[in-house]
């Protein structure tokens, strides 16, 4: 069985997916100012171990491009697609957590198992997580509409 540690350990990996995804970003960011083309994300996608379908690359584009400008800034493109990584691996950490099986955390919640259990994580690493899992309109982590999504990061 999975215990409180595994779980938070999963999110010590944040910083790293953020370090990969923003380097990743940046071989294609050609004028150096934290964009790339909208026809660069799919490269940018598969670099980092991705496999997703044309329809989810598609989707993606949609909630990350600038107004429909043909570019994509990194503050969009990073908390995206630090979800997309983190999603397969963190559902089965979530049910753990939730005992009372509602299929939702509150960001609370999380960030006290987050301080209380593992390591210790700086006020800007818990905030870059909460950022990247925190449904905005519902100020809630919904891990179960997280794992229902299409999963655009096929893991083989």
């Amino acid at each position: 069985m999975c215990d409180q540690r595994e779980f938070l350990s999963v999110f010590m990996e944040v910083p790293c997916k953020h370090r990969k995804i923003r380097a990743a970003f940046h071989v294609f960011d050609h004028k150096a100012d934290n964009t790339v083309d909208v026809r660069e994300v799919s490269t940018i996608i598969y670099s980092l171990g991705c496999f997703p379908t044309k329809a989810d690359i598609h989707r993606f584009v949609d909630e990350v491009e600038e107004d429909n400008m043909g570019y994509v800034h990194l503050d969009k493109f990073l908390p995206v697609m630090t979800k997309v990584l983190l999603e397969n691996k963190n559902s089965f950490y979530f049910q753990v957590l939730d005992k009372e099986r509602r299929g939702y955390m509150e960001p609370q919640e999380l960030a006290k198992y987050m301080k209380s259990e593992g390591e210790t994580f700086s006020q800007e690493e818990m905030n870059e997580m909460l950022t990247a899992l925190v449904d905005e309109k519902k100020n809630l982590i919904c891990y179960k509409e997280l794992i229902s999504q299409d999963d655009i990061c096929n893991e083989n």
